[in-house]
């Protein structure tokens, strides 16, 4: 099923996306979701994030067969640093050297506690597009990332969740104004999915609808005030988001 997250002229709804207009879900958690019976056409909405996460964790240090050597480690990011796509990036005018970073994201469909990497069918609803927009120029001189990794707009996420797909070997694609700027599969993570989620659920308790991001299996891309950034992952669609100065200070576009 592929669900999304829509604002339309009732309000905001899940709902599933049935090939020519939008079915509005009651509860895309609930163990069986049902539909309301409630049609929307795609003219009458907007895709919003596809998830309201209370948390969301990321891999470090995970992008290939080099970092096996580390020990897992994982990251914050604010749950209000969270946009949907097409909305805007904000680079605020005291960052940095800011990157794109192209992940899939986990979004987690129940309580899930100190599970195992086979358990992870059970505990996701299912798989999103997800960029991990960090500042690296902050990211040295902060322990945490957070500096680095929550700033607003720094969590783009997108355009719907795919339930049932199989998360072993997708291809992320990343470009910045239409040129590919890097491409690679899951399958060179450190880590696979199932092992993330099960180190991350030891660290904290996750609910319905908290992302995990993998990590990025290839480059970062840099990014500018001005351009257009997409991540495409095989069998999830494309995450597209334009990129804009902030005056983190006045609190306005430039």
């Amino acid at each position: 099923m592929r669900i999304c997250r829509i604002a339309h002229a009732g309000g905001t709804s899940y709902a599933s996306w049935e090939g020519e207009e939008f079915a509005e879900l009651a509860d895309p958690f609930a163990p069986r979701p049902r539909h309301t019976g409630t049609r929307i056409s795609p003219a009458a909405a907007r895709l919003l994030a596809p998830a309201e996460p209370r948390t969301v964790v990321g891999m470090a240090h995970n992008t290939g067969a080099a970092d096996r050597a580390l020990p897992p480690a994982a990251f914050l990011k604010a749950a209000r640093s969270v946009v949907g796509p097409g909305a805007a990036v904000r680079l605020p005018d005291d960052a940095g050297r800011t990157v794109a970073e192209g992940e899939l994201a986990l979004v987690i469909g129940r309580e899930t506690t100190g599970v195992r990497p086979a358990d992870l069918l059970s505990c996701v609803l299912g798989l999103t597009v997800a960029n991990d927009v960090t500042d690296r120029s902050a990211q040295r001189d902060d322990p945490l990332w957070t500096a680095a990794k929550s700033r607003h707009t720094f969590t783009p996420v997108g355009p719907w969740i795919e339930t049932g797909l199989d998360a072993a070997d997708l291809q992320v694609t990343v470009t910045v104004n239409g040129v590919e700027a890097s491409r690679a599969s899951t399958a060179g993570l450190a880590r696979d999915p199932g092992e993330i989620l099960a180190y991350v659920a030891r660290l904290m308790p996750l609910g319905p609808g908290d992302l995990v991001l993998t990590g990025a299996p290839g480059p970062e891309a840099p990014l500018r005030a001005g351009d257009a950034v997409g991540v495409r992952i095989g069998g999830l669609g494309e995450l597209g988001n334009p990129v804009e100065a902030w005056h983190a200070r006045q609190g306005a576009a430039a």
